[in-house]
């Protein structure tokens, strides 16, 4: 009888895998059913809320239904930082029940604006916006006393940003918050950072990158500053002891900031990086930050603030060269055997003082980068050693759309295992595949699957190399059945159509061609 018992699996909230610091209070459920019989229908369905222990919090009872998607919340809605686990149990047409599937947990993040203590921070001296600005750096030292429950961080930046507590970095998010309407909203994300924090003193550190907020962008030169012109970081650590107490470390005039080793990142243009200038320790306890400077506030409407609802960009795939070759020109060209979307990890040693500059492109035109078709972005990092031992680098701030790179001033001979290609794209869940027997048609499939990773790159994007990379409408209308099948696209589309309805209304009800509209 077990066997003929159908099972409840998969259990979802709104769409998540991982339903953590989500923005909903009443997030709806969805499940899927197993079963070996045939012409199996469900007719009932029961939710449960239970304790850390199993133990019933709440029950629904019975409810005759078929419905198994998007299930309406049962009980009462969740407040700010609330958890609650719950399970599901089905019933077939049949009259037999299933058992009680495994628990899923759902945490809310921040859902009001009064929840957020911090304020956005940016650093206190002015800056020539009319070019590429460094990326500062930002820091707090603080004490944790006693023994931690469970520690979350709250986090976003006009710009783009990279988190470290105590020399070790927060999350794998790639370019986060990343690119919504700005001016509508903005996320921010939410990381459980128990194990980073220990008994004493701790640091938690930040580097804003321009990114889309103030770096150029648009065709034909595009521009700068379109959300706004100063780069800032919001930033809320929230620490829930054992004993029930808790403490707050929020971004308020008590942060410092300084320059760091990037002194330029475009998403057009690329990263230049000096590593002669990095500050070691910066983000961990101790660090002397009595040179560096004070903070000035930047005001924004919190009630813009966002949880995310699809998942972020991620490298998801490392590829080594399949060739090296010198072009006619002299130049080393690196053959990825792939176009693809995102940057290169170097691993190099030399002089300090020394450059290494890589170019990209997709293609080649007599042997050498064929870059015309990127138009006004220059796609080139510089990376100076800081001298010694072998130094690994990757560009933060940017990335690229590419299958060839070429490489100038590497100071020794190159080596091939010296280089790799990151992957990065919106790391969303792989839901459909296809295969035949006609080796070509295979080949236009995964033609398909690699243009939509690295169009899928936290929006919907026309192209990854040029000076555009934006959400065209058209584009993504014509290709969403697509998307939807190879991929589980809804929250990454639910994400941008709330953009597109916050600048449709903007526009008096027009659709712009594209969303977010920077033009």
């Amino acid at each position: 009888m077990a066997d003929m018992q159908p099972q409840v699996v998969d259990l979802r909230f709104e769409h998540l895998p991982t339903a953590f610091g989500i923005g909903v209070a009443q997030p709806r459920l969805s499940w899927i059913v197993q079963t070996q019989t045939q012409d199996w229908k469900q007719a009932a369905y029961a939710i449960e809320a239970i304790d850390a222990d199993g133990a019933p919090l709440a029950q629904t009872g019975r409810i005759a239904s078929s419905e198994s998607v998007l299930v309406a919340w049962p009980f009462a809605p969740l407040a700010s930082r609330e958890r609650r686990t719950v399970r599901v149990q089905v019933w077939g047409e049949d009259g037999v029940a299933s058992p009680w599937s495994a628990a899923g947990t759902v945490e809310v993040g921040l859902l009001e604006p009064d929840a957020w203590q911090a304020r956005f921070v940016s650093p206190d001296w002015d800056e020539d916006n009319t070019r590429a600005q460094p990326a500062p750096l930002l820091r707090r030292e603080f004490d944790v006393q006693g023994a931690i429950l469970r520690a979350r961080l709250y986090i976003t930046a006009h710009g783009v940003y990279t988190a470290e507590i105590n020399g070790a970095a927060v999350g794998d998010d790639v370019m986060a918050p990343g690119w919504t309407s700005y001016d509508h909203r903005l996320r921010y994300q939410t990381y459980d950072v128990t194990a980073l924090l220990h008994t004493g003193r701790n640091a938690l550190g930040a580097m804003v990158g321009e990114g889309w907020y103030r770096g150029r962008l648009g065709y034909h030169h595009g521009r700068r500053n379109i959300y706004g012109d100063r780069a800032a970081l919001l930033a809320q650590l929230e620490i829930e002891y054992t004993d029930g107490t808790r403490a707050v470390v929020a971004t308020d005039a008590n942060w410092r900031a300084a320059t760091g080793p990037i002194l330029a990142s475009e998403i057009y243009d690329g990263e230049t990086y000096d590593a002669r200038l990095e500050k070691a320790g910066w983000s961990s306890a101790g660090f002397d930050d009595s040179t560096w400077h004070g903070v000035r506030f930047v005001e924004r409407d919190l009630t813009t603030l966002v949880a995310p609802t699809g998942p972020a960009v991620r490298r998801t795939e490392v590829r080594a060269p399949v060739s090296v070759t010198t072009s006619p020109s002299g130049k080393t060209i690196v053959d990825f055997g792939q176009n693809l979307v995102g940057t290169v990890r170097i691993r190099v040693q030399g002089a300090a003082g020394q450059t290494v500059t890589l170019r990209f492109a997709e293609v080649l035109e007599g042997g050498e980068l064929c870059t015309r078709p990127l138009r006004y972005a220059r796609v080139t990092d510089h990376y100076t050693l800081r001298g010694g031992e072998v130094e690994t680098w990757e560009p933060r701030f940017t990335f690229h759309g590419f299958r060839y790179a070429e490489v100038s001033g590497w100071p020794s001979a190159f080596d091939a295992n010296a280089i790799s290609a990151i992957v990065s794209h919106s790391d969303m869940e792989r839901t459909g595949w296809f295969a035949c027997s006609n080796p070509l048609v295979n080949q236009l499939h995964e033609n398909v699957i690699w243009s939509m990773r690295g169009n899928f790159f936290d929006v919907p994007t026309d192209c990854p190399q040029r000076d555009e990379r934006l959400g065209w409408t058209g584009d993504i209308q014509v290709f969403t059945p697509t998307a939807s099948f190879l991929y589980n696209v809804a929250g990454f589309l639910q994400s941008w159509l709330g953009d597109l309805a916050a600048e449709q209304a903007a526009a008096g009800g027009i659709v712009p061609y594209f969303v977010p509209n920077v033009m």
